[in-house]
């Protein structure tokens, strides 16, 4: 059975709106242990939760920001399957919005940096196709609707 992990793909609109798309900024998370990837925050379904707890908690543990500074984006929920560890593992994703630009980012003992950054920049960072799929999605989507 594959592992199953949820998480929100985490952005943030420049204050000052652009002509462009570059006004969007997507939060990654470099992990502590590995090979130090970048990823937004996500982690393991505990018993009892269901997929979207698990995305917010996971989120409050690994970066400090609780579900009431978030905007969960409607219409928007991507499924990643691959293999971690020489095990298939599934996450899916929700898109939220942090509701202060400034928001303070606190991580755990998981991560060592966080960045936040423009759709090119992060999928440089996010060195998997999928995850690079996800965030490419993720900002066609909040550029092709008023979300």
């Amino acid at each position: 059975m594959a592992l199953r992990a949820c998480g929100l793909i985490i952005f943030r609109r420049c204050l000052i709106p652009k002509v462009d798309n570059n006004t969007i900024e997507f939060l990654l998370l470099q992990a502590s242990d590995g090979i130090h990837h970048w990823t937004p925050p996500k982690g393991h379904v505990e018993p009892g939760e269901d997929d979207l707890e698990t995305a917010l908690r996971e989120t409050q543990e690994e970066a400090g920001i609780e579900a009431g500074q978030l905007t969960i984006i409607e219409g928007f929920k991507r499924e990643l399957n691959y293999v971690a560890r020489n095990k298939p593992k599934t996450v899916i994703y929700w898109l939220a919005e942090v509701k202060d630009y400034d928001v303070e980012i606190c991580l755990s003992h998981e991560h060592q940096a966080y960045r936040w950054l423009g759709l090119e920049e992060a999928c440089q960072l996010a060195q998997f196709k999928e995850m690079k799929a996800a965030l490419q999605e993720g900002h066609e989507f909040l550029c092709s609707t008023e979300a």
